[in-house]
């Protein structure tokens, strides 16, 4: 089944700037922050350029991936729901399971969690755009 692979290069352009935006100072750097642990010089070295890139690649592959799962027959709302969809029961409620094992908080949970549900929401928005 072939993809756009332009669809692929937009979408996962954008969920990287969301995510950028996301875990900034404006929203929720400080808040993530204190939920890992990490001291400022701790959460600097988390976002070097080498992190960076290989974030850029992994948000990559999962937009190719969810564009080869979608198909070339959707709509942007068909794209938005199944992204929504996907970002929420599988990639959220599989990071919750990790985190009740592991002790982690509710908050850390809504911050992670709810990036990964925009995330793939806009992926499938942006490629059901380009179908």
């Amino acid at each position: 089944m072939p993809v756009n692979l332009l669809a692929v290069g937009a979408a996962a352009l954008a969920a990287f700037v969301v995510a950028a935006f996301w875990y900034s100072p404006l929203l929720f750097f400080k808040a993530w922050q204190a939920e890992v642990g990490l001291s400022d010089e701790q959460a600097k070295a988390a976002s070097s350029p080498l992190k960076l890139a290989a974030t850029f690649v992994l948000v990559l592959v999962g937009a190719l991936v969810f564009a080869f799962f979608l198909g070339n027959k959707v709509t942007p709302v068909q794209g938005a729901l199944y992204g929504f969809s996907a970002g929420l029961a599988w990639v959220a409620f599989s990071l919750g399971v990790n985190y009740l094992f592991e002790g982690r908080s509710l908050k850390l949970f809504l911050i992670n969690g709810g990036y990964h549900t925009v995330e793939f929401t806009l992926i499938g928005l942006i490629l059901g755009l380009w179908h």
